[in-house]
């Protein structure tokens, strides 16, 4: 950003207060092939990514989980059957049609009993301090205009003793790894999206986020600036995808 006065929409930069409306017309294209366009991009291994994500949690029964930007729930339904009838999951997305999806896919699996369903900013996040034992946000900080402030909404609505979860596209560790993946999101995926959600333009979006995003070390700086502690981060194939976790003690 420049001045708090722009942010980053890929590569190029708008006005600050045009940003989340940029972000939401670019769901509401994907959302109708969200998952379908996640299982051929990444090949099927983000169920492995949110699968890790899951057990770093380390969740328990009677937990209260807030799952942030949580699209069509992938990480909400693996932890509804953790926290049991107990706890609560809060299944949140900022665009409504994501969470329409989402809300949808759930019901249909038979999930409703503990979980809620929320439309939500995770910059100004609609709940007390101290309220959630976990907090997780998969796929969905890159497309926060002001990252820094949603860490601090994050670790203010965490109780004492939880902890959160970042999970999100990377910087890979690997010279010969970031050409191949470069040479693969700009020509591999917007052709995919073109071909199977008659949309390329969101998908090159998407690219360009993913390296506009922080690398591991910077991302790991600004969760304890906003009050993390015990911070890591855990890279997946190498590095393309990586896992933040920090604590509030």
């Amino acid at each position: 950003m420049s001045g708090d006065k722009t942010a980053h929409f890929g590569y190029r930069k708008v006005a600050v207060e045009k940003k989340a409306a940029q972000v939401r017309e670019v769901f509401d294209s994907v959302a109708p092939r969200y998952d379908l366009m996640n299982d051929l991009m990444s090949l099927g291994v983000h169920r492995l990514w949110k699968r890790r994500t899951v057990d770093l949690a380390g969740v328990r029964r009677g937990w209260r989980v807030l799952d942030l930007a949580a699209g069509t729930g992938d990480l909400s339904e693996r932890f509804s059957g953790l926290v049991g009838k107990e706890g609560a999951v809060v299944s949140t997305d900022i665009n409504a049609a994501m969470l329409d999806q989402g809300r949808n896919r759930l019901l249909d699996l038979g999930l409703a009993g503990n979980i809620h369903h929320a439309q939500v900013d995770a910059e100004a996040l609609p709940f007390p301090t101290n309220r959630f034992d976990c907090i997780s946000i998969g796929f969905g900080l890159r497309n926060v205009t002001h990252k820094q402030r949603a860490l601090e909404e994050m670790f203010r609505v965490l109780r004492p003793g939880g902890r959160a979860l970042v999970l999100e596209f990377s910087h890979p560790t690997g010279i010969p790894l970031r050409k191949a993946y470069d040479l693969y999101s700009f020509s591999v995926l917007p052709a995919l999206g073109r071909l199977v959600a008659g949309d390329a333009d969101s998908y090159r979006y998407l690219a360009e986020s993913i390296r506009m995003h922080p690398n591991q070390e910077t991302l790991q700086a600004m969760m304890e600036a906003a009050g993390f502690e015990r911070c890591e981060f855990f890279n997946l194939s190498g590095g393309i995808v990586a896992i933040h976790r920090g604590y509030k003690l």
